[in-house]
């Protein structure tokens, strides 16, 4: 459709502008829910004004697109990554709004939009101090400077949690600092005096405040600090028995992932102090050493944060809340990345004010699908450290080692969040090409040919670099073939085929052999940006169960076949799986005619029949945000045209961080990684703002 046929000779009046935003839905450049919206303000007022018909659609519109609030900068030019829309609708907003700007007496730049909506009825002025607080479904906050509208639902959440942390960091925690050093000695050994042991830092910090949050990239043992901190915590608690602790994760897949790693790493903890403490004189052994073992058996499986706070399927309130707080004393929560803004302020409403609260999370990676970049917003300023004198000196009696001076900020500015925060540093996986990689994305320095005609430390590296390596087609035959030592899909497969005959005649060979085949499937991952068109899982995952069937490597006689992996997308607490679950469908022990979908848990399993599972997808190909909190040997990351609005700097870098050991690209076109990284995605938000 031509943006002419769409843009009216006139816009005076709010049915004018309502007929030209149901246009721009029906060309696609807003969805019909933005429109609805703005039709709905009318129905209430039916006076409303032209200008805020229009920033209501485009607020939103910039709510489905991850955004909690729209910035009047971006009312005046839809610019990318806030509206990526095609020149012919950013032309015709111009010529609209310019249309509008005289009929309603406005001045020409961002101001003009403020004006309207502060004279509104429908909105709600927060940043004005007479402003009476009626209900209005719209919000004005942010600053004079720099205002920025909300939809009241998003304003009220950012106001929660700014609310709940502020309160938090008020409260300064009484300890004995003498045990506490002498435990951190313990733990992580002697301070360095001029090269701090961050882990260690950020144990330390934990302790005086009920909020402290964790970040590193992958590697940096992020889960590995937080058990020693429960260590920590425990050795000072005055009651050790009773401390009660409690993991949460946003998915079930990395909920159980931090169970395993929690449970692992505190028990070769009890096994390194039970050494230690053995080996000291009985003088000078501690009256109380942690029982860590008691502590694991204490918190039990990880939940996903839906069920820790008690989801129900019929309403969209929790269980627990400030009136009904969660009974926990600690709460760590794993891949905050993925966390949105409501629940966000969901978790800090139920989590008791004097408990301890440590989030984990890398701050470069996606944030969640809903909106809210919560984690970024929250580490703002965790790459500059910007720790106080009061923090270089407490950090300093309990380490023994000093902040370095690029880490620290003497000035009455330094936030008062980043003092609760701590960056990990050093990453013990990544030291080759994978994090050389994913280091160069994270500061938009990859080359255009990157890789291209190049062997990259002995394939751990691979990126495509001809016209019939970029193409569907090879993703297909990497999936099938792998590529040197790297795994594919084959690997699971044989598992599958090889089974012996004792797999049928014992549930325990039956067991060993359904982990074995999970394992291998673990091993290789195949992740995409989009869902839909031929670079999609839509269409890969056909694709490649086709190639694997080509191979003689599965016999999919219907829907449900053996081999197949299956993703849930909706909890299910009855079934025991949850949106995020990825499982392989094989024959039950009991009868081998009888498919059932198994998941692994740690070492164990939990199955499914199949008939049950009605929220399933093929999961072959997967999304990169639905990979997140996973980690595959090898991982393939496919990326489409880069014309694609979806591609960016953080989806990428998720994407090769998934890798443990070898990283593929297969590209639409070449250079398409270098031009996503370069895109930062940048969530408007009021939140970073409110906390600095």
């Amino acid at each position: 459709m031509n943006h002419r046929s769409i843009t009216p000779e006139t816009l005076e009046t709010p049915e004018q502008a309502l007929a030209q935003l149901r246009a721009w839905s029906d060309a696609g450049w807003l969805r019909q829910l933005d429109s609805a919206f703005a039709r709905f303000l009318w129905q209430l007022d039916p006076a409303v004004s032209v200008p805020v018909l229009m920033a209501a659609a485009l607020l939103t519109q910039m709510e489905g697109r991850g955004h909690t609030c729209l910035p009047m900068e971006t009312l005046q030019t839809p610019y990318r990554p806030d509206i990526d829309w095609p020149p012919a609708a950013r032309q015709a907003w111009q010529e609209t709004w310019q249309q509008a700007q005289p009929a309603h007496h406005l001045p020409h730049d961002s101001h003009g939009w403020a004006q309207a909506l502060r004279a509104s009825p429908l909105v709600y002025c927060a940043t004005a101090p007479k402003a009476v607080d009626q209900g209005q479904p719209l919000v004005l906050g942010g600053s004079d400077a720099a205002p920025l509208l909300y939809l009241r639902r998003y304003w009220l959440y950012e106001q929660q949690v700014l609310a709940a942390i502020q309160q938090r960091l008020q409260t300064q925690r009484q300890m004995d600092n003498a045990a506490a050093q002498r435990w951190l000695a313990q733990l992580f050994g002697p301070g360095q005096p001029e090269q701090p042991d961050w882990q260690q830092v950020a144990c330390a910090i934990a302790l005086r405040a009920p909020l402290s949050i964790i970040t590193g990239g992958p590697g940096t043992g992020k889960t590995y600090t937080a058990a020693r901190l429960l260590a920590l915590l425990l050795a000072l608690h005055p009651q050790p028995e009773t401390l009660r602790v409690a993991l949460a994760a946003p998915t079930g897949k990395a909920a159980a992932r931090l169970s395993e790693s929690i449970a692992s790493s505190l028990q070769e903890l009890q096994d390194s102090i039970d050494r230690a403490v053995e080996a000291l004189p009985h003088a000078q052994r501690p009256a109380q050493v942690p029982n860590l073992a008691a502590l694991i058996a204490r918190i039990g499986k990880a939940k996903t944060i839906h069920a820790l706070l008690g989801a129900s399927l019929h309403t969209r309130q929790f269980r627990h809340h400030a009136a009904q707080p969660l009974a926990v004393d600690v709460l760590i929560v794993d891949e905050t990345s993925m966390i949105h803004l409501e629940m966000m302020a969901a978790l800090l409403q139920a989590v008791p004010a004097q408990a301890q609260l440590i989030l984990l999370g890398d701050k470069d990676q996606l944030a969640s699908v809903e909106a809210g970049a919560v984690l970024g917003d929250l580490c703002t300023h965790a790459q500059a450290g910007r720790y106080n004198p009061a923090s270089q000196s407490y950090i300093h009696q309990l380490t023994g080692s000093s902040i370095p001076s690029e880490f620290c900020d003497s000035s009455p500015a330094a936030p008062i969040l980043a003092q609760q925060t701590v960056m990990l540093r050093q990453s013990r996986r990544f030291r080759g090409a994978i994090g050389a990689l994913a280091l160069a994305v994270n500061q938009g320095k990859v080359p255009a040919n990157y890789g291209h005609g190049q062997q990259l430390y002995q394939d751990e590296v691979w990126i495509a670099d001809s016209a019939e390596q970029r193409s569907p087609a090879h993703v297909a035959t990497l999936a099938v073939q792998g590529r040197g030592p790297a795994p594919s899909y084959a690997d699971y497969l044989h598992q599958i085929q090889q089974a012996k005959p004792q797999v049928w005649q014992q549930p325990e060979q039956h067991q060993q052999w359904v982990v074995r085949v999970l394992l291998a499937f673990q091993r290789f991952r195949i992740l995409c940006a989009v869902h839909e068109g031929a670079w999609g899982d839509e269409q890969l995952n056909p694709l490649v169960q086709k190639a694997l069937q080509q191979a003689g490597l599965l016999r999919p006689h219907s829907e449900w076949f053996t081999g197949r992996p299956v993703m849930v997308t909706r909890n299910d607490a009855s079934l025991g799986i949850f949106n995020g679950d990825v499982g392989v469908v094989l024959p039950s022990f009991s009868n081998r005619q009888a498919l059932r979908a198994y998941f692994l848990d740690g070492e164990q399993t939990r199955s499914v029949a199949v008939g049950r599972l009605a929220h399933v997808e093929t999961a072959f190909v997967m999304t990169v945000h639905k990979s997140q909190g996973s980690e595959f040997e090898h991982t393939l990351l496919v990326l489409p045209d880069s014309g694609e609005q979806v591609l960016n700097r953080q989806l990428v870098y998720t994407g090769i961080t998934r890798a443990r050991g070898y990283f593929s690209l297969v590209e639409a076109q070449a250079g398409t990684l270098a031009r996503a990284a370069a895109a930062p995605l940048r969530r408007a938000s009021g939140l970073a703002a409110l906390l600095g």
